[in-house]
Order: C-alpha cells, then sequence, then structure tokens
C-alpha cells in the first residue's frame, strides 16, 4: 500500500512507531484511505489502529518502557532529564535544487554552524514538563496569563501554570477525553489533535480524533462536547468575537459552532476528501483548505463558498490569513507557497523555492493592522526539506533561507513584535532567528522530535511539545 510508505518521513523512516504515529502523517494516510471512514461509526474509528493495529500495540508497549526507562535513570540522576543544545557539526543538507524565488532574488543561504555554543539555551532556561504519555503534538499559551495548553497521543490536553506567582512548581490541570458509553464515562483512547484559547483566554477548545469537539474553562472544567462531525478532527479555530469555534474534520466538512449553545450552526460539506486547516479572516467569514487541493472561502449564512481557489497540484496542508485578512497564504505537497486576493482567481504570489512538502505557514504580527504597524509584513514557511524561509511580501521573494535543522521542520511561530522567529524539527532542535538578519540567536535541543513551537504574550518564553511525551519551556530573559 504505497500511502502506508508514503506517510513515512521519505528519507527518514525513522523508528517505525514514531514515524507512524505522527499526527502530521494522519492528515496524509486519511488522504489516501479511500473511503476508510465512510460508514463507519465514530467510536471505532482510529485510521491508524484500523490499518496496522499490531504496530500501535508495539509502539504503545515500547514508548511505556521507554517512559519507565527514562523516569528511572531521571529518578538515579534526581534530575530532570534537560540536555543542553548540542552545536551541530553536520553537513548542511543539500537544498538548494530548486530556487524560482529563491536565493537568485537576493537571498541569502544563512547555515549557522556556530562553534563557541554562544547560541545554547543553558539548562537552568529550560523547564522540562512531564505529565503525557505519549506524543505531544500541539501546545499554544493562553493569550492573556502564562498557562500553555498541550495535547498528546494519550487523549489529554493538560494546561500547566507557569506565572510567576503560582507557587514554585508548576502545576498541572489534566483534560481527560471521555466518551459516554452507557451510563459511563470512558477515556476515548484518540489523539488529542488540536487546541485553541479563546482571545480573552477565559475558554480552551480541543479537538480529537475521536471526531469531537470540546470547551474547557481556564481551570480545567469542561463545558460543552460538539459533536457532529463523522470522524477525526484536524483544526480548530475561535473567531476573535469568541461567539464561533470553527473545525475542520476528515469528513470532508468544515463546521460553525455556536461557542455559548454548542450547537451546529452551518456545516459546509464542499470539499471532496478531507479538510485539512481552517482559519477566520473576520467573525463569520473563513477560509478552508483540504488533501482535494482546493481553498475554499465561506460565509456563515451562504450556502455555497464565496470564492473557491484553485492552482495547487497536491495537497493543501495549511492557510493563513494576513493580519489584515487582505491577503490569504497556503501551503502544499506540492512544495509551492501561494497567496491569494479576494479581488482575483489567481494567485498573486506563486513562491517556489523550497524542495520538499511545505508542512506550515506563519504570517508575522507585523505592519497594518498589528500592534507593530511600523515594520514590514514577512511570511515564514517551514519544510520537509530541513530548511525554514522567510519571504518579503512586498516583493514575493525569499529574504533569508534559514539552515540548521537536519530533518523536516513542523513548526514556525514569530514572537509578539516580529523580530524573532522559533522553527521545531524532528531533529529534536527549536532554533531562534532573528528575522531581519536571518542569524541564529538561541539553540535548544529536546529529547524528542518537535512538533509544535510557540511564544507566550510577553514574547519571553517559547513553549515547546514533543514526540517523546515531553513540553518544555524555555525561558529567553536575560
Amino acid at each position: 500500500d504505497g500511502w502506508i510508505t508514503r506517510s513515512g518521513d521519505r528519507d527518514h523512516p525513522g523508528e517505525h512507531g514514531e514515524t507512524l504515529s505522527l499526527l502530521k502523517k494522519y492528515k496524509q494516510l486519511a488522504g489516501r484511505g479511500g473511503g476508510l471512514f465512510d460508514g463507519r461509526p465514530t467510536e471505532s474509528l482510529s485510521l491508524i489502529d484500523a490499518v496496522i493495529p499490531d504496530v500501535v500495540q508495539m509502539q504503545q508497549q515500547a514508548f511505556g518502557e521507554k517512559l519507565t526507562q527514562q523516569q528511572a535513570s531521571a529518578a538515579a540522576m534526581e534530575v530532570a532529564p534537560i540536555t543542553p543544545a548540542t552545536v551541530s557539526q553536520q553537513n548542511p543538507p543539500k537544498n538548494q535544487e530548486a530556487t524560482v524565488n529563491g536565493e537568485q532574488n537576493g537571498a541569502r543561504a544563512i547555515n549557522n554552524h556556530s562553534k563557541d555554543g554562544d547560541v545554547e539555551i543553558p539548562p537552568n532556561k529550560a523547564t522540562v514538563l512531564r505529565g503525557h504519555e505519549s506524543e505531544v503534538f500541539i501546545c499554544a499559551w493562553n493569550p492573556v496569563s502564562d498557562l500553555l495548553a498541550s495535547g498528546s497521543g494519550d487523549s489529554t490536553a493538560r494546561i500547566w501554570n507557569l506565572n510567576e506567582n503560582s507557587n514554585g512548581g508548576s502545576t498541572q490541570l489534566v483534560l481527560r477525553h471521555c466518551i459516554r458509553e452507557g451510563d459511563h464515562d470512558v477515556t476515548s483512547n484518540k489523539d488529542v489533535t488540536s487546541l485553541d484559547w479563546n482571545s480573552d483566554g477565559t475558554l480552551l477548545a480541543t479537538g480529537s480524533y475521536d471526531g469531537f469537539a470540546r470547551i474547557w474553562t481556564e481551570n480545567g472544567n469542561l463545558t460543552s462536547t460538539l459533536g457532529q462531525h463523522k470522524g477525526p478532527i484536524f483544526a480548530l479555530k475561535w473567531n476573535k468575537k469568541g461567539n464561533y469555534i470553527l473545525s475542520a474534520g476528515v469528513d470532508k466538512t468544515t463546521i460553525i459552532w455556536d461557542a455559548h449553545t454548542g450547537e451546529a450552526k452551518q456545516q459546509f460539506p464542499f470539499h471532496s476528501a478531507p479538510a485539512l486547516d481552517v482559519d477566520w479572516q473576520n467573525n463569520t467569514t473563513f477560509a478552508s483548505c483540504s488533501t482535494d487541493m482546493y481553498i475554499h472561502v465561506c460565509r456563515l449564512g451562504c450556502d455555497r463558498p464565496v470564492k473557491t481557489f484553485q492552482g495547487h497540484t497536491n495537497e493543501v496542508n495549511a492557510i493563513k490569513w494576513d493580519p489584515s485578512g487582505m491577503l490569504l497564504a497556503s501551503c502544499s505537497d506540492d512544495m509551492t507557497l501561494k497567496i491569494w486576493s479576494m479581488k482575483q482567481d489567481a494567485c498573486v504570489h506563486n513562491l517556489q523555492a523550497h524542495s520538499k512538502e511545505i508542512y506550515t505557514i506563519k504570517w508575522s504580527p507585523t505592519g497594518p493592522a498589528t500592534s507593530n504597524p511600523n515594520s514590514s509584513i514577512m511570511l515564514a514557511s517551514a519544510s520537509f526539506d530541513s530548511t525554514v524561509r522567510l519571504w518579503d511580501m512586498e516583493q514575493g521573494v525569499c529574504t533569508h533561507t534559514l539552515m540548521k535543522h537536519q530533518e523536516p521542520v513542523y513548526s514556525v511561530a514569530f514572537s509578539p513584535d516580529g523580530k524573532y522567529l522559533a522553527s521545531g524539527s524532528f531533529d529534536k532542535c527549536v532554533h531562534i532567528w532573528n528575522t531581519q538578519s536571518g542569524s541564529l540567536v538561541h539553540s535548544y535541543q529536546g529529547t524528542g522530535g518537535i512538533f509544535e513551537v510557540c511564544w507566550n504574550a510577553q514574547g519571553d518564553k517559547v513553549g515547546v511539545s514533543a514526540s517523546d511525551g515531553s513540553v518544555c519551556v524555555l525561558d529567553l530573559r536575560k
């Protein structure tokens, strides 16, 4: 079955379990499953379980043993297993083949191999939070306080309190994802795939592989369960106003939910394959993308898309509106990044420089409609080719190619002032870059492949979630 093999990291199959368990690959598996989800009840849904149950069992067993081992050795040392960043001396990956919008436009490829370790984040500035019993796919800071939420393959989300006043240790709230069976609740045994805080930081929404979205208070109390998707949820987002939640599912649909009543306001059935990502343009209009290669812009109350963008030649992994809501960026397995405007059908920019799939993109919080209006807007892209690229949106050119990672890069995040970019890769490293010069400022090597990096609202801490069940907080205060 080509599509199972395809789930591996192309050139780096990695550990059997680690590779197959990547949530990031669930998307690809789902896209190639050929109707595995059709007509199956939600509770029996787990594509990986269905296709390779023995692998899953093996993986869980191995993970359990590894965890026990780690805990034993950590206990013996009586310290948390924190590894300082080792400065990599390997040869840079050869990623210069494709340079259509790349180096010849004055972009400088920067390969930082500093030998003096001055960029390493010292162990006393890295707090490792242990508790999850499986991979931690996602993490997100509360927008108003230092609460870090994380979501894992152990069917829990956790809220870690890193506020200064939280008496010494960082406390964790465990948000168990359960489903009703008869007259009692049982653990869903499905991954938490997505989470998002509302804009005032009072509520956390989570999306799960069990097909339900859930709303929790910041104290970890479940307030509502949103059930209408017929299969795993891949993405969910609050609108700015905080009255609606938007979700995207394997069932090829997107749903707008009323956050107060928990009712589905409208379901949008326009994709012909799993919907992978969604992003609000404003409080009632959003874009969605899919393995079907299309991007639809939909609006609450409209029974067909208000705009459809086509041009990608492979699945579209992520979409993001710029801060002003004027431009939509998309990235794809076709190795391109495209910029779209509601004013035209063809893309405004077609950015080709990456040599493998582009997994995710982020706009900088700069330019018009942001709190940093005097800085120009940038776009960052993270790819399976192990590079991160920074793009100038006025000219549509690549300004920096950030080359230090040795494995696929799954996450990028701009600091709130746009001056820094954090990147996290399956090489277990987090790198923090200066966005103007492209130079490497900080490095940290964790204990597992990095799925997500995110900045707190103050811009002085970076949250990191990893494949070995660890969540880490890097304190960047001097």
